[in-house]
């Protein structure tokens, strides 16, 4: 299997951890019983850390199906090489590294990394990019 869909995987597990990460700080905050009921009551307003992986885990959720667009097109067009390999390493890694940079509310370090992974995702699209006006 290519770096690129290697990538895609572990990007699977990373979109999970935003998921759990996000309702372990809310469930700590409204308690189980909020968890596993309908969550019709008013609740008090989250806590800043709740917001902030709330946030996170959507940033994660808008970008992500990109990166999968993108790695798959490259794959089974056959387009891979040591660039996307490369995008797809530093959009992996901006991922993981913004996460606890946003929940630790540190803001240029955190787009910074939101930042690399965009530039991984575009290393990534480019040979398919290229393809298309060649």
């Amino acid at each position: 299997m290519n770096t690129e869909l290697t990538v895609l995987a572990w990007g699977c597990l990373l979109a999970l951890v935003h998921l759990f990460a996000a309702v372990r700080v809310k469930t700590r905050q409204y308690g189980t019983k909020w968890n596993v009921g309908p969550r019709d009551e008013e609740m008090p307003p989250p806590q800043p850390i709740v917001g902030r992986l709330a946030r996170a885990q959507a940033n994660f959720y808008e970008t992500f199906p990109v990166y999968a667009a993108a790695a798959l097109t490259v794959s089974l067009a056959h387009l891979t090489n040591r660039w996307t390999a490369i995008g797809a390493i530093l959009w992996i890694a901006g991922r993981v590294v913004y996460l606890p940079l946003y929940a630790m509310g540190i803001p240029y370090l955190r787009s910074a990394a939101w930042l690399a992974s965009l530039i991984g995702i575009v290393l990534v699209l480019r040979p398919a990019l290229m393809a298309a006006f060649a």
